[in-house]
Formats: structure tokens, C-alpha cells, sequence
């Protein structure tokens, strides 16, 4: 018996809707998401669903499971009666993901020694080059420096996970420094005068890894968190004392 050519035509329609709604919510949280971490969303804010909705130009629906996958990233908190936020981290918490960075890092290290290609190492120090140029001018443009800069530290340190070749890798690291630079966005322009010193340690760690020295890259990746968390500390510890 054949079935009904019109039920057959709202199933597929459903399928399509389906699938439409949930690449819109994708294309939501993506967005969402590299505002949030790009800054133009700060710590804090409350998100409006309508008005979320309103300037991405899709339904509620989209908005509303962008706001879910973006709480299980753990870059928003919903708050039940109250609403949506994005999430402030703490100095407790920023301290823990540092720890667990250094681990993550390490490991990147090692494996991008291993399997890096010669166009990545090229590319890298591309950004560092760039990096060197972002700290230098007037000392009044100290905060768009910061905010080059960091743009320049995200490229380098995700270039250098992917050429690790591990995607669960890639997905861990990558969820720690979405959350983690929460909180260095909100402390940024306090930390501009730590950026000779980083890039000297990123032309480090290239080197180790051009050099093929596994041990070498993932301690000097390691410590490199370590000793980024301690300048961020003692930058934000002489902003306050001020």
C-alpha cells in the first residue's frame, strides 16, 4: 500500500524544520560565543532572549538552546526566575583552570614536537612577530596593545594545540581557555607591561618545538601558564594597590 503522499510531504517538512532550527541555535551559540569571548559581551551581563533574538535575526527557540550549550560550556550561568548571564570566574576558580592548563599544555607541547608541520612553525612565528609589534608605541595606547596581544596569545596557543593532531585534546583545551579568559579579559588592560616578557617565552617554546625536543616544549609550555598566572597575580595585586 502506498503511503499518503501528503503525510509523507509534513514528515520531510518537520525533518526540515528540525534541522533548520537546529543550525540556526549552532550559528547562535557560535556567535555568542565569539562575542563572549571577544569581549563585546562583558563578565556579568544579563542576556535577553528576545533581544538576543532580535539581533541574530532568528526565533527564541535557536536563542534558547544557544544559552544551553553556552551553560554547559560553562561561559553563561541560567539562573532560574532571574535570567541569563554571562559568567563571572572568580580568582579561586581562575587559579584551578591555570592548574589545569599547565597540564593541558604540557601535553601540547610534547605532541606538537612530534607532529607539528614546517608551515605551522612558520605561522607561529608569524604571531610572534606580530606579537612583538603589538607592545610597541606610546604608553597611553597600553590597553589596545593588551587587547592585541591577547587576541595574538589566543592564535598562537590554538595553533599550537591543533598541531598536536588530538581532537578530544583540542576539546578540552579549548573549553579550560574559553572559561579561563573570562576572567583575563576583565583584567586586561592591568597586564599590559607582562608582554615582552611572554613573547620572549613563546619564541622559546617554537623553538623547542622546531627542534623536534619533546621534554623541552611541554616544560617550557608548562611553566609558561604558571609564570603567565603569576605575572596576572602580581599585576592585579599592584592595580590594586594604587
Amino acid at each position: 500500500m502506498t503511503a499518503d503522499p501528503m503525510r509523507r510531504s509534513a514528515g520531510a517538512a518537520q525533518a526540515i524544520e528540525l534541522l533548520r532550527e537546529h543550525s540556526l541555535a549552532t550559528l547562535a551559540q557560535q556567535e555568542l560565543e565569539r562575542r563572549i569571548i571577544g569581549g563585546e559581551i562583558a563578565a556579568g551581563t544579563k542576556l535577553n532572549e528576545v533581544e538576543v533574538a532580535l539581533a541574530l535575526g532568528v526565533s527564541r527557540g535557536p536563542v534558547r538552546e544557544a544559552f544551553r550549550a553556552l551553560s554547559q560550556a560553562g561561559l553563561v550561568r541560567l539562573e532560574k526566575n532571574r535570567g541569563v548571564f554571562v559568567r563571572e570566574v572568580s580568582l579561586e576558580e581562575a587559579n584551578e583552570f591555570y592548574e589545569l592548563r599547565a597540564a593541558l599544555e604540557g601535553l601540547i607541547g610534547c605532541l606538537a614536537a612530534r607532529r607539528i608541520a614546517s608551515d605551522e612553525i612558520e605561522q607561529l612565528r608569524a604571531v610572534v612577530r606580530r606579537m612583538q609589534q603589538s607592545h610597541k608605541g606610546p604608553r597611553e595606547a597600553r590597553a589596545r596593545a593588551a587587547e592585541d596581544y591577547f587576541a595574538l596569545n589566543v592564535e598562537f596557543h590554538d595553533l599550537l594545540a591543533r598541531a598536536a593532531r588530538n581532537n578530544a585534546l583540542l576539546a578540552q583545551y579549548r573549553s579550560v581557555v574559553n572559561q579561563l579568559d573570562l576572567y583575563r579579559r576583565a583584567t586586561l588592560s592591568r597586564g599590559a607591561e607582562i608582554i615582552p616578557r611572554s613573547t620572549q617565552e613563546h619564541e622559546a617554546i617554537i623553538d623547542a618545538v622546531a627542534a623536534r625536543d619533546e621534554a623541552r616544549a611541554e616544560t617550557l609550555l608548562t611553566e609558561h601558564v604558571l609564570h603567565s598566572r603569576r605575572r596576572l597575580q602580581d599585576a592585579l595585586s599592584a592595580s590594586n594597590k594604587r
